[in-house]
C-alpha cells in the first residue's frame, strides 16, 4: 500500500489549466483517467487526509504510485480525451457501463447491392441502417414477419442468396410472397433497394405515408369489386397496424429523444436509456456499474453519454437527450454532442408534461433494473471480499490476494503437454491475461518437471518486462531484454512506457498450481532460483481439495462452506478447462496430420489433386516419380520431394476386424497418420480408447 504523499507533486508543478490526469500503479499500469477543468484543484483532492475520503477513492490513491497530466485548450478537449483513455486503458477504477448482454438491432445493410434485413449484435458498420436496440431477438424478428408482407425485402444470407442465383428458384420467402426475389430478378436491384428504403422508413417513425395509400388503394379495389386485391390489401394493413402497436405512441409530437435515468446507492449505479424516434419508444437498454469513487449523479450521466456516443455520429445521436440531472459544466459535453451529430443537440431536464412523464418511467425502470442487480449480485460482491479474506487468513498472507494466477499440466499418455495459466483479479476473471504454453524442456510425462519449467518460464519474463520498465535501473535509457517463444532472455533493446498491458508484467500476490506437495514444491523452488520471494504459493489437490503449501507435511484444510475453497476451486476448474482445450486442440490438428504437410510448396489443392488421382495414400507412396509426375500441377522436383517425404512417414496402422479378425484394406482418400483402430463386428471402424472416453487420463 502506497502513501500518496510519496508521489504527490510539489507546489506550484500543477498547472491551473484543463487536462486530463492517470494515475498509474507500481508497475505503470494505468488504473484511473480523470479530466478536470483545473488540473490543479482537482489533484488537489486526491492528496488530502486519507480518513476524509471516500473508501474507493482512498483504494485508488493507496494503489497508485504516481500521477501524471496532459494539458489541453478546452474542456471538450479533455472529454475526448478521457473518453479515448478509458477506451485504451480499460482503468480499473473507473466508472465503466457493462451490459449484461449484448443487445440485438433491427439492421438493414443498405451498402450491399441488395440491401438484407437482419438481426446484428456488436458493433456498428459503416453503412448499415439499424433501429433499436430491442430486448429481446424474437421482437425483431416478429416486427420483420409483420413488415415482409408490404415490404418485401430480402432476409437471406449471401450463400443462399448465391444459390439460388445459380438455380434460378427463389427461396420458399419468395414463393410465398414475403420476398420480392431479387436473386432471380423479379425485380431490379434499384427497385429492390427502393423497397429498402421505404422500409426504413416506416421503422424509422414515418407509418402514415404508407397507411393511408394503402386505405385508398383498399377502398377503390372494392369499389372495382377486386375483392381478393382488397383482401391483400386489408391484411397488409392490419400487418402494419400490429407492428405499429408493438411500439406505443409516448410522445404526441413525434420527438426523436434518448432519455436517461440513474438509480443509485452508496456501491452502485443503475442507468437506463429509453430511444424514442417518431414519437414512440423504439428500443431501450441499461447498465450497471460500481461506483469505485465519490461520483455526483450528473457525473454519472455523464460517463452514460460518454459509453452512448462515444462511438456514433450523425442521426444516432438524437436531436434531444433528456437526462435526470445536468454535468456539471453542462456546455462541454452539450459541445462535444453537437459535434458528434454535427448539428445542434439539447441537453436538458425535463420540467412537465408528456417528457417528463415518460422519465418518471423510465427512473422506474431504472430502480427495478438495480433492485433485480442487488438481488442476484449483492451476495456475489459480498461473497468475493469474504473469499479473498478467508483465503488470506488460512493461508497467513499480509493482504487479501487481489490478483490470483493458476496453473495446470494437461497431456494424453506423456504426448502433446501442455499448461494453462489462468487469472483472477479480485475474484473475477481477467480472460485477456490468460496464457498457455507447450512443454518444451523434456519429453514424457512428469507433471512435476512440467509445472517448474512453465513456473519457470512466466517468472523469467516478468523479471524481464521489469528490467524492461527500468524497475532495476536508475537510467532513463536502461537496456532492455528480449525475450523468446521459450521465455529465454535474447537481446536488448528498447520500449515505450505506455502503459498498456504487457503479457506476464505483472506479478500475483498468489500463485496456485493443481497438484498437491510435489507440484507446490516444484512451484516454489522455481520461484526461489528466480529469486523471488514476495509471492505466495498454494497447490490445491483434486481428492480431499486439500490446500497444500510449501514446507508442510500436513495440508490446510478448508471447510466444505467456505467461500475461500469455492474460489479455490473455480480458479482451479478454470485452469483445467482452459489446458484441456488446448490439449484438445493440438491433439486433433496431429491427428488430422499428413505426410504431405511436410512437403514445401504443397498446398491443400495439389494434395487434394493427388489423393483424387490415386485414390490413397497407400497408393501414392508406392507410386513412382513418374507417376506422381503425371497428377496436373506436379513438377518432377515436386515429385521427388514427395516420393521423398512419404518414404520418411511410417504407414499408418491397419484396421482390423475384431469378429473375423481379418486386415481390413485402406479406404480411399485415408490419411496417413490418423487415429488407428479396429473394426467392430458390424464392420463399422471403432476407435480405441476415444480421448473424451479414456477416464482419469488427461491431466
Amino acid at each position: 500500500m502506497a502513501d500518496p504523499s510519496s508521489y504527490r507533486p510539489k507546489p506550484g508543478e500543477i498547472p491551473d489549466t484543463p487536462g486530463v490526469y492517470r494515475f498509474r500503479d507500481e508497475h505503470r499500469r494505468v488504473i484511473y483517467v480523470g479530466k478536470a477543468k483545473s488540473l490543479r484543484q482537482r489533484l488537489a483532492n486526491y492528496f488530502q487526509d486519507l480518513a476524509g475520503m471516500h473508501p474507493r477513492t482512498r483504494t485508488m490513491v493507496t494503489t497508485a504510485a504516481s500521477v501524471e497530466w496532459t494539458v489541453v485548450s478546452t474542456e471538450v478537449e479533455a472529454l475526448q480525451l478521457e473518453y479515448s483513455w478509458i477506451k485504451e486503458y480499460d482503468p480499473r477504477f473507473n466508472v465503466k457501463y457493462r451490459d449484461d448482454k449484448s443487445y440485438p438491432y433491427l439492421a438493414v445493410t443498405m451498402n450491399e447491392e441488395y440491401p438484407r434485413v437482419q438481426v446484428m449484435r456488436g458493433h456498428k458498420k459503416k453503412g448499415v441502417r439499424y433501429f433499436g436496440p430491442y430486448g429481446h431477438a424474437w421482437a425483431i424478428r416478429d416486427t420483420v414477419d409483420l413488415l415482409l408482407r408490404v415490404f418485401p425485402v430480402r432476409t437471406c444470407s449471401a450463400g443462399v442468396f448465391k444459390n439460388a442465383a445459380r438455380t434460378g428458384r427463389p427461396c420458399l420467402l419468395g414463393y410465398i410472397g414475403k420476398c420480392s426475389a431479387p436473386c432471380v430478378d423479379r425485380v431490379s436491384a434499384e427497385e429492390h433497394r427502393e423497397l429498402a428504403d421505404e422500409f426504413c422508413d416506416f421503422m424509422a417513425g414515418r407509418t402514415n405515408t404508407y397507411i393511408r395509400p394503402l386505405e385508398k388503394r383498399m377502398a377503390e379495389a372494392a369499389e372495382e369489386m377486386e375483392y381478393e386485391r382488397a383482401a391483400r390489401l386489408r391484411d397488409d394493413i392490419e400487418a402494419l397496424k400490429k407492428a405499429m402497436e408493438k411500439s406505443a405512441v409516448v410522445l404526441a409530437d413525434a420527438t426523436d429523444a434518448d432519455l436517461i435515468a440513474v438509480a443509485e446507492d452508496e456501491l452502485e449505479a443503475a442507468v437506463q436509456i429509453f430511444h424514442v424516434r417518431g414519437g414512440r419508444v423504439r428500443g431501450q437498454r441499461g447498465w450497471v456499474t460500481d461506483k469505485v469513487e465519490e461520483i455526483t449523479t450528473g457525473a454519472l450521466v455523464e460517463h452514460a453519454l460518454q459509453q452512448l456516443y462515444g462511438e456514433e455520429t450523425g442521426d444516432a445521436v438524437p436531436k434531444e437527450v433528456l437526462v435526470p440531472a445536468l454535468p456539471d459544466p453542462v456546455e462541454p459535453v452539450q459541445e462535444w454532442l453537437t459535434g458528434r451529430r454535427g448539428s445542434i443537440v439539447s441537453l436538458r431536464v425535463p420540467q412537465r408534461g408528456d417528457k417528463k412523464a415518460l422519465m418518471e418511467t423510465v427512473q422506474r425502470n431504472a430502480q427495478q433494473a438495480l433492485v433485480l442487480h442487488k438481488t442476484k449480485r449483492a451476495s456475489d460482491l459480498t461473497t468475493r471480499s469474504r473469499a479473498l479474506e478467508e483465503i488470506a487468513d488460512a493461508l497467513d498472507l499480509d493482504s487479501a490476494p487481489l490478483r490470483i494466477e493458476c496453473y495446470d499440466i494437461s497431456h494424453l499418455q506423456g504426448d502433446d503437454v501442455v499448461a494453462s495459466m489462468v487469472v483472477f483479479e479480485d475474484g473475477l476473471a481477467r480472460k485477456s491475461e490468460y496464457r498457455r504454453f507447450q512443454i518444451k524442456g523434456f519429453a514424457g510425462q512428469d507433471d512435476v518437471r512440467s509445472m517448474h519449467e512453465v513456473i519457470t518460464r512466466r517468472f523469467r519474463r516478468y523479471l524481464a518486462e521489469k528490467e524492461r520498465t527500468g524497475e532495476w535501473t536508475d537510467g532513463e535509457n536502461a537496456e532492455t531484454p528480449e525475450i523468446d517463444s521459450n521465455g529465454e532472455i535474447v537481446g536488448t533493446g528498447l520500449t515505450e512506457d505506455d502503459g498498456r498491458p504487457r503479457k506476464f508484467a505483472y506479478p500475483p500476490q498468489l500463485v496456485v498450481v493443481d497438484g498437491g506437495a510435489p507440484q507446490v514444491a516444484a512451484a516454489r523452488r522455481a520461484l526461489d532460483e528466480l529469486g523471488i520471494d514476495d509471492i505466495a504459493v498454494c497447490g490445491l489437490a483434486k481428492r480431499l481439495e486439500e490446500v497444500w503449501l510449501p514446507g508442510d507435511d500436513d495440508p490446510v484444510i478448508l471447510p466444505r462452506t467456505s467461500e475461500g475453497l469455492y474460489m479455490l476451486q473455480r480458479v482451479r476448474d478454470e485452469a483445467h478447462r482452459f489446458a484441456i482445450t488446448y490439449q484438445r486442440a493440438k491433439r486433433a490438428k496431429r491427428f488430422r496430420s499428413s505426410p504431405l504437410d511436410d512437403v514445401p510448396g504443397l498446398g491443400d489443392t495439389r494434395k487434394q489433386a493427388l489423393l483424387k488421382h490415386f485414390g490413397s495414400l497407400k497408393k501414392l507412396r508406392s507410386a513412382t516419380i513418374d507417376q506422381i509426375c503425371e497428377v496436373p500441377g506436379i513438377g518432377r522436383k515436386t515429385a521427388e520431394t514427395i516420393a521423398a517425404a512419404l518414404a520418411q512417414a511410417a504407414p499408418a496402422a491397419p484396421a482390423v476386424n475384431t469378429a473375423t479378425g481379418e486386415i481390413m484394406e485402406e479406404e480411399p482418400g485415408t490419411e496417413a497418420g490418423s487415429e488407428p483402430g479396429t473394426m467392430g463386428s458390424s464392420g463399422e471402424p471403432v476407435t480405441m480408447g476415444a480421448p473424451d472416453e479414456r477416464r482419469g487420463q488427461e491431466t
